[in-house]
């Protein structure tokens, strides 16, 4: 692991020791709240982000002391553009390799609080970990979207380089909002595009992570995800629960898939119903430095 130390020479302002992580190439900057005491600004995290000017990240984590004794930590997620976001699921597995690393906690699993949601953390023998990512949720006022009726696919029109053209999709949350298309071939989707129109279409009140998936076979997707505030990503945690239970849903998969995404493979499992949906992958430690702010 290189340690890397990075300074932005300013007078009076403080070193932030940081750790750069990647899930599958869901790059993450991690920053342990419990130790050093900062609040950070919008505009300070969007330095951070910045992949010229700062360190550069998908998501930033803040692993925070716990809000109360039934949990281990609280953790906050940002987006590069510095707009918090409830949920990250490559981060989660990410943070669990995190507190463990750096001696923060000795449990297994670990519990942890993000902004709507409790999870489960299991670290397993062979480094990689298992994610406890809870209930999807399909009522439209939970994701939020604005629709008439519960249904399992919704269509809505969009333009797409001012062409207007008509979307079906599964609409769901998995603490964060999600909208899955099922395409015939991946490589020749107009992922940025339609990621785009789809994810500020004004149904979608706080915006959608909008994820492709080509079915591969009943236990296999290749899926690729244009994610709100940070574009595509190489992996999305979150996105590949979403399209296995979108999936699961429409009867096209079984209840445990293999999602191939462009960082490599995730491992989801939904029993549907009221089962939770777990996610197991690996994690990586990059680099560790300090930036000032």
């Amino acid at each position: 692991m290189l340690r890397i130390f990075f300074r932005k020479y300013k007078t009076g302002i403080m070193d932030l020791p940081f750790t750069k992580m990647h899930g599958l190439g869901n790059d993450l900057v991690v920053v342990d709240l419990v130790s050093n005491h900062v609040d950070l600004t919008v505009e300070q995290i969007r330095l951070m982000g910045d992949r010229h000017l700062g360190i550069g990240f998908d998501q930033l984590l803040l692993i925070e002391p716990p809000s109360d004794p039934t949990v281990d930590f609280n953790y906050r997620i940002y987006n590069c553009d510095g707009a918090e976001v409830e949920h990250c699921g490559n981060g989660a597995r990410c943070f669990a390799t995190y507190v463990t690393e750096k001696g923060l906690t000795n449990r297994n699993p670990i519990r942890v609080k993000t902004a709507n949601r409790l999870l489960s953390l299991q670290i397993l023998a062979d480094g990689q970990v298992t994610v406890d990512m809870a209930q999807p949720q399909f009522a439209p006022a939970n994701i939020p979207f604005v629709t008439a009726a519960l249904a399992k696919t919704y269509r809505r029109n969009i333009e797409v380089n001012g062409q207007r053209q008509t979307v079906e999709f599964c609409a769901l949350s998995m603490g964060n909002p999600h909208a899955v298309i099922i395409v015939e071939d991946l490589d020749n989707t107009a992922v940025t595009d339609i990621g785009k129109a789809l994810g500020a279409h004004p149904d979608f009140p706080e915006g959608v992570n909008v994820g492709f998936m080509q079915i591969l076979g009943r236990d296999t997707i290749k899926l690729r995800v244009f994610e709100r505030g940070a574009g595509e990503t190489l992996a999305c945690g979150t996105g590949a629960c979403a399209a296995v239970v979108a999936g699961c849903l429409l009867g096209h998969l079984d209840d445990t898939v293999k999602v191939n995404l462009r960082g490599g493979s995730l491992h989801i499992t939904w029993q549907q119903g009221t089962a939770p949906v777990l996610m197991t992958g690996p994690t990586t430690i990059v680099y560790e430095g300090i930036i000032q702010l």
